[in-house]
């Protein structure tokens, strides 16, 4: 009986996977074993990277708030704490974007505020 091998359905994993790492440097690109490597720790970056990115926006905003309300004699979470009892429904990232670019309507909501 002939030997049963599955060269069609494994060449296309590597091609698959090959493809992945194509633009690394050297045999991070073309050696199947180091390539392998790369693609599966690329994945556990994408992973993990996709939950710092939530963490890095969410500092970000909290920056640009506390920098938008600093000249109204405030601080962040004076600021954020009163926008709290006053029921006022708006998140950090329409926040930080009215502070940043539509500075009058942030000021109304600070004097909404106060």
């Amino acid at each position: 009986m002939p030997r049963s091998v599955n060269a069609v359905a494994a060449r296309a994993r590597r091609k698959k996977v090959l493809s992945e790492t194509r633009g690394n440097f050297l045999g991070r690109r073309n050696v199947w074993t180091v390539a392998k490597n790369t693609y599966e720790k690329g994945l556990q970056y994408a992973y993990r990277d996709r939950k710092t990115k939530k963490r890095n926006f969410r500092a970000l905003w909290i920056t640009r708030i506390n920098a938008g309300v600093r000249p109204f004699g405030l601080s962040y979470s004076a600021f954020i704490g009163k926008i709290h009892t006053k029921g006022i429904e708006l998140n950090r990232k329409t926040l930080a974007d009215l502070a940043m670019n539509h500075p009058q309507a942030f000021e109304a909501v600070v004097k909404a505020v106060k």
